[in-house]
């Protein structure tokens, strides 16, 4: 099953396939996902009360008034459940849809409040998101399902014609006090715009005016992100002091991940090629200001600046990874898919254990510690001092039952329809692919690769006509990069398109295989007051930081209280990782080697976890007096005081590092033998 987050005005090479691709993983990301479906994903359903018990099935808990918890787990949960094909997961969300839609209320409401003032339009953007992939993934259920939207879409189209009902609060409304809904109006849209294109059933007017007004209701909220990305406007940093004149959504890392999508929701409707323009100016301004080297925001829960100290909320990750997933298939610049990879294989695994049965609510660059830092005010906005713990609810239950949208949609939109008939393969993760293009072609993809750990791919492709197939080349690959075959097994070296785009002709009527190897050494990105970072490929390196392990029951997030046996399962523990090694070193970049083990192509599963990945590197560094504050460590050391002789230090990646230092100060060392 595949939900594109894209269906129509793409840029011109990538569009919506015209039938329905079925994608399966293959190697490490479908152990990943099989560890997600056996961890706290695949097992929230059973126990956890704020979807175990939640309201939208009938039970008594929810934790606030958006009413979010279940429809968050659902969005994520389909695409997991049909990507892996997985018969329990499909068990839960069967049951989950079932009763949703079976309870529908008589005048078209979807979920369970029945007044005014706690029937909210937020949570039913994540319900529809659900729905629309499990339409795509089950054409059995889509009658029932787009029925149930008709319904649906009617309702709320005569609600926001009512002074913006359920969506700006007015009196004493209680489901959203806060204006979350206000700042993530475009959220309606995605699945609206499937509704229009694919099944209007002459409400094509009234599905088309719900989404105009929602825009509406926002911008008269004072919510309009198209004000937000300008440079000039857009804040550089967020200090106490900064001078700030727009609304406080802007300002929060989810939201500002999720406004990353709001003009080309809209570009949708009016075809205006401004707002494409001003979607690359968002990316380069969060790229410039905000973007953490993991590839996530760093916002905890506000943004802050590029302090490798500041918190990265994994509920930010998740969002990125759609919204730049979304925005790709749009502009098609590489550079936006290498963003998507980039947070896929560092920012997202380095907030989740390696069984996927605990997460942290934020991570940093420079993270030594797991742990309750005890106090944080001023190192976060708005994030308790637990945050750092790896553990069920370490914090607001919002990543809890978020963050396990984030791998089953990259899957899903790991390979798309091209606007020439054929399919082009954007994230090169493993996967089987089949599906039917134009003409009746039955084609079949099946892509053997270890990457990001390994840097070969090799395709298998059947097909009943030709048809044009496209890999995308990372900007971080090397022009000696080749592929060998198809036609006639010669080693040629890539030629992709300015959008990274290698065109393969794929002939009918027999199999094609070729092998695409891609070329690069290790990258140094330098930062402010003479730090820098490594990558190598699509991965961010971090010092390997040794540490002992202590568990504890899981605390509940708002009382810290220890969680009642009701909504916690035997494996569900927060913990706590001490550090066993020395972290604090300043690096000389310039030497650096790649140390590779003897069997680099099976992975070890989990993969995201300390010594796993095949591919290390040996940097020279030194150990240097960095300071502590609030419990973590300090900024990085503006005048660098060496403790100890320089040493080859071993970097791996950073997904597999729960503790780790990535933002290091640069110093030059004598020349050193690295091993």
């Amino acid at each position: 099953m595949a939900l594109h987050v894209s269906s129509s005005q793409p840029f011109e090479g990538l569009t919506l396939s015209p039938t329905q691709l079925f994608s399966q993983p293959l190697g490490w990301f479908k152990d990943q996902l099989e560890l997600e479906a056996a961890g706290l994903g695949g097992n929230l359903f059973d126990f956890y009360r704020f979807v175990h018990d939640s309201r939208w099935i009938g039970g008594t808990t929810e934790y606030s008034a958006l009413d979010e918890a279940s429809p968050y787990w659902f969005n994520g949960l389909v695409p997991l459940a049909f990507g892996l094909g997985d018969a329990r997961i499909k068990s839960q969300v069967k049951y989950y849809l079932d009763y949703v839609l079976d309870h529908q209320q008589s005048d078209g409401w979807l979920g369970f409040e029945t007044t005014r003032t706690t029937r909210g339009l937020w949570a039913r953007c994540l319900l529809l998101l659900g729905l629309i992939q499990y339409a795509e993934a089950d054409s059995t259920e889509a009658d029932r399902i787009v029925d149930a939207m008709h319904r649906y879409v009617v309702l709320a189209h005569s609600m926001l014609r009512n002074n913006f009902t359920g969506l700006i609060v007015h009196g004493n409304d209680t489901f959203d006090t806060a204006g979350f809904g206000v700042g993530r109006t475009h959220e309606m849209h995605i699945p609206l715009q499937w509704l229009y294109e694919k099944y209007p059933r002459n409400n094509s007017q009234i599905i088309w005016e719900t989404m105009e007004l929602m825009i509406a209701g926002g911008v008269s909220w004072g919510a309009d992100w198209r004000t937000f990305w300008v440079e000039g406007v857009y804040p550089t940093v967020l200090y106490d002091t900064t001078p700030y004149d727009l609304s406080w959504v802007f300002i929060h890392g989810v939201n500002m991940a999720e406004g990353l999508r709001y003009p080309l929701a809209i570009y949708r409707m009016t075809d205006d090629p401004a707002l494409k323009t001003q979607t690359r100016t968002a990316v380069d301004l969060l790229a410039k200001y905000h973007r953490s080297l993991a590839g996530t925001i760093i916002a905890d829960e506000y943004i802050a600046d590029l302090n490798p100290s500041r918190g990265a909320e994994l509920c930010i990750a998740a969002e990125v990874m759609f919204s730049s997933a979304n925005i790709y298939q749009y502009l098609g610049d590489n550079d936006i898919a290498d963003w998507t990879e980039q947070t896929a294989f560092n920012a997202l695994p380095v907030s989740v254990s390696a069984d996927w049965w605990s997460h942290q609510y934020v991570q940093q660059e420079n993270q030594p510690w797991s742990r309750n830092l005890s106090i944080t005010d001023p190192l976060w906005w708005d994030v308790d001092s637990y945050s750092n713990v790896f553990g069920l609810e370490p914090n607001y239950p919002c990543c809890t039952v978020n963050h396990p949208q984030a791998y089953p949609k990259f899957l899903a939109n790991a390979v798309v329809g091209t606007a020439d008939g054929g399919l082009a393969h954007v994230f090169l993760i493993g996967t089987d692919v089949a599906t039917t293009l134009s003409n009746n072609n039955a084609v079949s993809v099946s892509v053997n690769t270890t990457y990001p750990f390994g840097l070969s791919l090799t395709y298998t492709i059947s097909a009943t006509s030709a048809f044009p197939f496209y890999v995308r080349i990372p900007t971080w690959a090397e022009s000696t990069s080749t592929i060998s075959g198809p036609s006639n097994g010669a080693i040629v070296q890539v030629s992709p398109s300015n959008q990274g785009l290698q065109k393969i002709g794929i002939p009918g009527g027999s199999s094609t295989t070729f092998t695409i190897q891609l070329e690069t050494q290790p990258r140094v990105v330098t930062r402010a007051n003479n730090t820098a970072a490594i990558y190598y490929g699509a991965l961010l390196y971090s010092l390997a930081i040794d540490f002992n392990t202590s568990q504890t029951p899981p605390l509940n997030y708002h009382t810290e209280a220890v969680l009642d046996n009701s909504t916690t399962d035997s494996h569900t523990y927060d913990h706590v990782l001490t550090p066993t090694s020395i972290w604090n070193i300043a690096i000389d970049p310039s030497q650096i080697s790649i140390v590779s083990s003897n069997d680099s192509t099976t992975l070890k599963n989990p993969i995201w976890t300390l010594g796993a990945p095949p591919v290390e590197l040996r940097v020279a560094a030194v150990e240097i007096e960095w300071p502590t504050a609030f419990g973590t460590a300090a900024d990085p050391p503006l005048d660098v005081k060496m403790t100890g002789k320089p040493f080859s230090a071993r970097f791996v990646p950073y997904g597999s590092a729960k503790l780790h230092m990535a933002h290091l100060p640069v110093v030059k060392l004598e020349k050193l033998e690295l091993v």
